[in-house]
């Protein structure tokens, strides 16, 4: 059976919402994130969300910018990162 609008009842229909960017400081500091989910982000164009809680879609190169000082702090504080032994990201 097909509606007016040319789905039927048992069609899925896909949310394509995406999280709003943040406003702020993204854009003087680089942010740790998933190393994978920001690979996906740089292909797809979505956004991606940061240790410090930061929104924001990667398109530039992040060595040219200091770290965001909340998310070195998280960092830091991830058992086996931030303690000198070579782990840090």
């Amino acid at each position: 059976m097909s509606t007016t609008i040319g789905f039927s009842q048992t069609d899925v229909l896909e949310d394509r919402r995406t999280l709003p960017v943040d406003e702020g400081d993204h854009e003087r500091f680089s942010h740790y994130a998933p190393k994978d989910k920001v690979m996906e982000a740089i292909v797809m164009g979505t956004p991606v969300i940061a240790l410090c809680g930061k929104v924001w879609v990667p398109s530039r190169s992040p060595e040219n910018y200091p770290v965001c000082p909340e998310c070195k702090e998280i960092w830091e504080e991830i058992p086996g990162n931030g303690d000198g032994n070579g782990d840090d990201a």
